[in-house]
């Protein structure tokens, strides 16, 4: 068996690009991937074409041989888009050797550990504000709707939410973005008393509608400096969290914030390899360990995810892409011992479902773990062709 054919394929997915890895080999199997340029990674398929020209003709199943020499010849400058890269190449070929010993990809690694997998409901509400006719839904507007919504998260059965910052108290409903640049706000990244009220008045609502026995999240991004972290950690203590999320690039500064926190904390989700969490772990800076399967890939996430047992610390798949990626990170959590809880969007463009052979079973709030060979489903070619980028992959559409 040899690698013949390495393909990117990509589709419109409402307000970004669905990007996926095909490679074919000389006797027909097919392995894919998904993978995302849309935030910070323009250039990405570029650098898989790179490294893929490079593995072109060899047998795809030592997927850790593969993976080790490709980061071997890319140490200089490790991590970023090369990780990524490296990721979507391992990704797909563990979906060939899987499909080739006719296993689910878990079972390559010992899994799966459990059958169900409890999910949260990602992005609750955040795409409502500004993507609603691009999913089919009624747009966000008021905190009374906020309240509605977390009755639906309810209603239909999850038992976790994960909701960003919204402000109902200016001209228009908006998302509070500023560490990506998106509204005022940025560079400084200064928490301000009317950010606060919001974020208070956005949790009562949640927990109004949902319940006392809802868990939710909150996801404060790269949006604020420690200080703003550690007042939005006290401000928030009344609402019971299930976790708060921090992206920060300093693991004192995350401890830091965890020593102050009543809630648990969980972050790492833009990190790369066993080596940028090897100080997070050490300083036992977070609760839970979130982990970036499409990024990483799925060998170096179970390592990931080895070394943070190793600090009593549970993991969390890193996951808003397609459903190709949903799998992945359903794998992922299968086949992990310390697994606690994973991502997945439910508010999405209409035709999600279609582009793959067989989408995710969610009952009752919980992922059924497949148990078809490979990740357990195929890109829809045809229906993907249905639903072509509005620009091209590279290029991100704007926010």
């Amino acid at each position: 068996m040899k690698i013949a054919r390495i393909e990117d394929l990509h589709c419109d997915a409402g307000w970004r690009i669905w990007s996926f890895l095909k490679i074919t080999t000389d006797d027909g199997l097919v392995g894919w991937a998904e993978y995302s340029e849309n935030y910070g990674g323009r250039g990405l398929t570029g650098v898989i074409h790179a490294l893929g020209d490079t593995i072109t003709g060899q047998d795809p199943r030592p997927v850790e041989r593969i993976s080790s020499t490709l980061y071997a010849m890319t140490r200089q400058a490790p991590g970023g888009m090369n990780q990524q890269a490296i990721a979507t190449i391992e990704n797909a070929l563990l979906d060939i050797k899987a499909k080739a010993l006719g296993v689910p990809v878990y079972a390559l690694f010992g899994g799966p550990v459990r059958e169900r997998l409890p999910l949260y409901w990602s992005h609750c509400g955040t795409y409502r504000i500004g993507r609603a006719a691009a999913m089919g839904v009624e747009p966000l507007r008021s905190l009374e709707q906020v309240a509605a919504l977390g009755a639906e998260v309810k209603r239909r059965g999850f038992k976790a939410l994960k909701t960003n910052i919204f402000r109902f108290d200016g001209a228009a409903p908006e998302l509070y973005m500023p560490g990506f640049t998106r509204g005022p706000g940025y560079p400084e990244l200064n928490l301000d008393p009317r950010t606060l009220n919001c974020i208070r008045a956005q949790l009562q609502a949640f927990r109004d509608g949902a319940g006392p026995e809802m868990g939710i999240l909150l996801d404060l991004n790269f949006n604020f400096k420690t200080e703003g972290y550690i007042q939005i950690a006290r401000a928030a203590e009344p609402y019971n969290l299930f976790w708060l999320e921090i992206d920060i690039y300093d693991p004192q500064a995350l401890k830091d914030i965890r020593n102050v926190a009543t809630m648990p904390i969980a972050s790492c989700e833009s990190l790369f390899g066993r080596r940028q969490f090897k100080p997070y772990f050490e300083a036992h800076a977070m609760d839970v360990a979130i982990v970036d399967v499409p990024w990483n890939g799925f060998i170096e996430s179970l390592k990931i995810a080895a070394m943070a047992e190793a600090y009593e610390i549970n993991v969390a798949p890193h996951n808003y892409y397609g459903h190709i990626s949903n799998l992945m990170s359903a794998h992922f959590s299968a086949a992990v011992p310390n697994f606690r809880v994973m991502e997945i969007d439910i508010d999405d463009v209409p035709w999600k479902d279609e582009l793959v052979t067989a989408p995710p079973k969610i009952e009752n709030g919980e992922l059924i773990v497949p148990t078809t060979p490979g990740w357990g489903a195929d890109v829809n070619e045809a229906v993907l062709k249905q639903h072509p980028p509005k620009q091209q992959p590279g290029h991100p559409l704007r926010h």
